[in-house]
């Protein structure tokens, strides 16, 4: 029972409030902006949607990871970054306006990509042929309920009250950031005995994925000559997967329990490094 109201009520409540907590600090012009110069988002496309799934495809071969463990880290690969990655940008001092817009880009993006990788993957891997359904009414459903709606409340407080809203953001902010670290000690606690079993033959390439795709998403961004923040925002947006929805293609439409244990490592490790690689770049990101 309680386990339930953790899932159904405080999860999605917390993260209601920390993307609400982000959108206090944004402002219209700050998505006019990305529209003006859609490079940073075309950029963040090839790093998440092409390269993350071959990136990831390439290292389960060169591990020797096969079966349904392979396939598990195929569907976390092609799917959509987390809204958590926001709250990530936030603490690295990255593009946040970016993160946000991303995220739902991803979201619309992964409904018709997600099938196919997946389809393949267990073709590749398992040799069976399955056509995977995507549940796009829940990911729309996810993604306006705790990713705009909040955002857009958060954005109206800002051009009702500006000053009362400045003057409260950094208390929200604060609020967002230990929601934030309970989420990651529930995550953990909950999904303990997937975590313990298998952590010494999983956990290193789940962790060593993360991190793999958080420095080629900055590397390609910085490549192509985007700023700081918008490349610290793809290294994040890059690497920070939609744990949660890659549980669901796993346990609900594929009904395979072992394809659900590459999520559960992923969706709890992929924060270690990402506070590590936020921590680092907020000390070398300005927000000017």
């Amino acid at each position: 029972m309680q386990s339930d109201i953790v899932s159904t009520i405080f999860l999605p409540a917390s993260l209601a409030f920390i993307m609400l907590s982000l959108g206090l600090g944004l402002t219209p012009a700050d998505f006019r902006r990305i529209v003006a110069q859609p490079r940073a988002l075309l950029v963040g496309v090839g790093c998440h949607f092409v390269l993350l799934p071959l990136v990831c495809y390439l290292m389960v071969q060169t591990f020797g990871i096969t079966g349904a463990f392979a396939v598990g880290f195929m569907i976390v690969a092609s799917c959509p970054t987390g809204a958590t990655s926001n709250i990530l940008t936030y603490i690295a001092r990255g593009d946040v306006a970016l993160a946000v817009s991303f995220t739902a880009v991803a979201s619309v993006l992964t409904i018709f990509t997600l099938p196919f990788i997946v389809a393949w993957s267990l073709g590749h891997f398992m040799g069976t042929q399955q056509t995977v359904e995507v549940p796009v009414r829940m990911m729309m459903g996810q993604v306006f309920m705790m990713l705009a709606l909040p955002v857009g409340v958060g954005m109206l407080l800002r051009h009702l009250w500006p000053a009362a809203t400045q003057r409260r953001e950094p208390v929200a902010t604060r609020i967002a950031t230990v929601l934030f670290l309970i989420i990651l000690v529930l995550a953990i606690i909950k999904n303990w005995p997937l975590l313990r079993d298998n952590f010494t033959t999983l956990a290193p390439f789940a962790l060593g994925l993360n991190l793999t795709m958080l420095a080629i998403g900055f590397i390609v961004a910085w490549l192509a000559r985007l700023s700081r923040r918008q490349s610290v925002t793809l290294g994040i947006e890059t690497a920070i997967q939609n744990a949660a929805l890659a549980l669901v293609i796993a346990t609900t439409v594929l009904k395979q329990d072992a394809m659900a244990v590459p999520g559960v490592l992923y969706g709890v490790l992929m924060y270690v490094g990402g506070l590590l690689f936020a921590n680092i770049m907020r000390r070398f990101t300005t927000t000017a």
